[in-house]
């Protein structure tokens, strides 16, 4: 027996344990490997200030408005004549040198919303904001796949699931941790607790299923978490950690065709200054580690990371020495199978504002459009409930 065969059975035989006869007859081991391309996405929580990340050293309004607040032209990592890298991104300068990181500049959407949890929303679900929808733009994805697609085809690095990955038929998983997942669902009182239910009532079997999913998941996970160890040097922390096991699933060929993970802290209203390039340069850092995993094991022409947060930040600094909600903001796109890199577009005005924030240039649903439709293979149409055109970098 091949190991994937294996490794996906002897998951498969745990979970069983756990379940009535009347439900194991739907388990069937998947003896595929991986198909297709893998997304993984990066969220910003907090709104990060992309003007101070993605600098437009070019524009005399920029220094205007932020007195002390502003990057010195002299410190910013050029990338033309008008705007660069923050210095602590100097770990993605080499992605950008060769072709494998596209920028996006002035990404929102219409009639923005400046709450984090509204906007986080908008942005997970992939709706106007005239709408509340309760499925995710990931979640929906799934939702067109057959009905028997394994938990862990989406996978979530976190101890609960975002919205962005609930499907009104399926959701992707959460696990921030494989072994500790392990332990939970192999709870002795698990089965116990099974037998003394009425094995026929509908609540009941749903439990069942959802049970027998969650374990079978976990031992898979767990099985593949061990597969293959990352030499590369990750920052310390929650998001290094993450990062490192995301790459250590790719590389183990596990059948999860998409990732999401975040990084938060980026709600800088006082003194920002610090805490954003400790934020950035954790954030360069971790990225370099991963791209350099997935290009050691030659996948990086395979996948393709999306990075974003719910909003930017105001041109103008406050008075706390932060920036407040704003409403446009960039968007970063690696991979080592882009079609287009670099500056994707003309940079925000700053010269032109509503009411002291950027306008959006960019409808944020067209960038999930070409990830749905070129990456991933799906009718983004359906999924995102309209048509968007796509963006040409992939």
């Amino acid at each position: 027996m091949k190991r994937r065969s294996f490794i996906q059975t002897s998951g498969l035989a745990s979970a069983s344990m756990l379940t009535p006869a009347f439900l194991r007859a739907g388990l069937r081991p998947s003896n595929s490997s991986r198909q297709g391309k893998i997304l993984v996405v990066v969220q910003l929580s907090g709104g990060n200030d992309g003007l101070n990340t993605i600098v437009p050293f070019g524009d005399d309004i920029y220094y205007r408005a932020r007195p002390s607040l502003s990057i010195p032209p002299a410190e910013v990592l050029k990338l033309n004549d008008y705007q660069g890298l923050h210095p602590a991104l100097s770990p993605l300068r080499n992605l950008y040198d060769r072709g494998e990181l596209a920028i996006l500049n002035g990404v929102g959407y219409p009639e923005p919303d400046r709450s984090h949890f509204r906007s986080m929303d908008i942005w997970q679900t992939g709706s106007s904001s005239r709408e509340n929808c309760s499925t995710g733009w990931l979640g929906r994805y799934l939702d067109h796949l057959p009905r028997d697609q394994h938990a862990y085809h989406a996978l979530e690095v976190d101890d609960g699931l975002s919205l962005a990955m609930k499907g009104e038929l399926q959701r992707g998983f959460a696990m921030s941790d494989p072994n500790r997942l392990r332990r939970s669902v192999r709870n002795p009182l698990l089965p116990d607790q099974a037998h003394t239910h009425v094995h026929e009532h509908h609540t009941v079997s749903y439990l069942y299923e959802t049970l027998t999913r969650t374990t079978e998941a976990a031992d898979y996970l767990y099985e593949q978490s061990g597969i293959y160890r990352s030499r590369q040097s990750y920052p310390i922390g929650r998001f290094g950690r993450d990062l490192k096991r995301v790459a250590e699933l790719i590389t183990a060929d596990t059948d999860t065709q998409v990732y999401y993970l975040s990084l938060s802290g980026f709600d800088t209203h006082a003194r920002q200054q610090g805490p954003h390039q400790r934020l950035l340069a954790q954030y360069a850092k971790g990225m370099s580690a991963f791209v350099a995993d997935l290009v050691e094991n030659d996948l990086f022409k395979e996948v393709i990371i999306m990075t974003f947060s719910e909003f930017g930040r105001r041109l103008a600094q406050n008075g706390s020495g932060g920036t407040d909600h704003g409403t446009a903001n960039n968007v970063l796109v690696m991979s080592g199978g882009l079609k287009r890199a670099g500056i994707l577009n003309a940079p925000s005005s700053l010269s032109r504002l509503d009411a002291g924030d950027l306008i959006f240039d960019v409808d944020f649903r067209r960038l999930y459009a070409t990830l749905l439709d070129r990456w991933l293979g799906a009718p983004a149409n359906q999924i995102l409930n309209g048509h968007f055109e796509a963006i040409d970098f992939i």
